[in-house]
């Protein structure tokens, strides 16, 4: 199969959609197919394709997104996707983002009659309230419905996400998970030295946490969750990973609290390794790899339970979870893990085997299959343009 995957963040990189479809553009190369990634040219790298890479990456004109200097959002592409495919046709287009590059994508492939499939990542209409836009959340879900209902499959990474999906009017939903690179994410990785940077001596409980500075994260809970987390065990270190446009307000606020900012994947893994306890509070995620990653990494996890929590986190046994519309419950689980030393042994010692079998390989088998199976059911591969349009 010659797959083109159409998507404005792939790594360098970090985030969980970047971070998801490397590893499977990876894993599908690997396996024989042409996989070609076309995406904007970025500020970390994203020009030139990595030595190591299986695949090629074609780099489309970008501008910076607001607030997130080191993310391209893609410009519509169409005339210059068309002219390329039309040369190269791919049996197959799989649309990442719901950005100007990706709708251009969907376009071109319908107009040139070859199968479309597209992924579900983000709740864009619920960060309108967080924006002050909640009048346009409307018209963001009335918007995401048509874009993803003009491909053959649309891809989320949960059964829970899918139903939602469903209810709210999106077609042709199939799940598509998300793996854990075990070796990388791993408690083996812990540094002493890393921790003493972070003002932490041995037995000092850190607390992490790795993610986008964004309104939409719900870091005024997060925050909450720490002060009384501090004020039960002085000893508490607090690490955020990560930037965005808060992380000015937030390090000038906390300035008690370490913020590494943005790291390499094979730091975020040291990050992980070094710390004790990893908090989550976003109610925003379609899946959240973090969580999966820090239970890799060995830590006492607590968050809400929905996305990537409810799929393999079992309350009390390998972490402590939240009703989503309790946000009480995740500060008394803070609290919980801050002043029991016991209970964060116990569940650090569980966390790491409940991902041991959530391997990238396990869910490039099921993309592949749905994706052939796609190619396979198209009736006119070369239809005409006005079939398409």
């Amino acid at each position: 199969m010659h797959l083109a995957i159409v998507t404005e963040t792939f790594p360098p990189e970090i985030n969980g959609v970047a971070m998801t479809f490397g590893h499977l553009a990876e894993e599908l190369a690997r396996r024989g197919h042409r996989v070609t990634v076309y995406r904007p040219r970025g500020s970390q790298g994203a020009d030139t394709q990595q030595a190591a890479a299986t695949f090629e990456e074609i780099a489309m004109p970008g501008l910076p997104i607001p607030g997130y200097p080191q993310l391209q959002m893609g410009h519509p592409a169409g005339a210059a996707l068309r002219a390329r495919w039309r040369k190269e046709r791919p049996d197959l287009v799989h649309v990442v983002t719901e950005g100007p590059l990706g709708v251009s994508a969907i376009r071109a492939a319908r107009r040139l009659g070859i199968p479309v499939t597209s992924s579900f990542h983000t709740h864009f209409h619920a960060y309108t309230r967080h924006y002050g836009l909640g009048l346009l959340r409307p018209l963001a879900l009335a918007w995401l419905r048509y874009v993803h209902n003009r491909t053959a499959r649309t891809f989320a990474p949960t059964a829970q996400l899918c139903a939602e999906l469903e209810s709210q009017g999106f077609e042709r939903l199939l799940v598509l998970s998300r793996g854990i690179d075990t070796a990388r994410f791993t408690p083996a990785k812990r540094c002493e030295k890393l921790r003493s940077t972070w003002g932490a001596r041995p037995d000092d409980p850190v607390v992490l946490h790795v993610g986008r500075m964004a309104p939409e994260k719900n870091y005024e809970l997060l925050f909450q969750a720490y002060a009384w987390m501090r004020s039960v065990n002085s000893r508490c270190r607090f690490v955020l990973v990560g930037d965005g446009p808060l992380r000015p307000t937030l390090a000038r606020e906390h300035y008690t609290c370490v913020f590494p900012g943005f790291v390499s994947r094979e730091e975020l893994a040291r990050h992980y390794a070094s710390a004790d306890l990893y908090l989550h509070a976003s109610l925003t995620e379609t899946y959240g790899n973090v969580f999966a990653e820090a239970m890799a990494s060995g830590l006492a996890v607590a968050g809400f339970d929905y996305a990537a929590a409810r799929e393999f986190a079992q309350h009390e046994r390998n972490a402590l979870l939240a009703a989503v519309d309790q946000p009480r419950e995740l500060i008394a689980a803070g609290v919980r893990l801050a002043v029991d030393g016991e209970l964060r042994t116990r569940l650090r010692e569980s966390a790491r085997a409940a991902v041991l079998d959530r391997t990238w390989s396990h869910v490039a088998d099921r993309f592949e299959a749905d994706l052939m199976a796609v190619v396979s059911a198209c009736p006119l591969p070369h239809a005409t343009q006005s079939a398409y349009a």
